[in-house]
């Protein structure tokens, strides 16, 4: 199980629970003109290396 720090959740599985209850919260709450706004058909997903030390 990999370990994440910050406010995402402590785990990969925390993080992604944490990602589905925000938008779900967001999509009871928003209104349909900030739905649409926010809406994009883009994704971006990447992998970076990170030097430490």
């Amino acid at each position: 199980m990999a370990r994440l720090y910050g406010r995402q959740g402590d785990t990969v599985e925390q993080a992604r629970a944490n990602l589905i209850e925000a938008l779900e919260l967001f999509f009871e709450v928003a209104d349909s003109s900030e739905i649409e706004r926010r809406l994009k058909n883009e994704v971006f997903i990447t992998r970076l290396e990170v030097s430490v030390g």
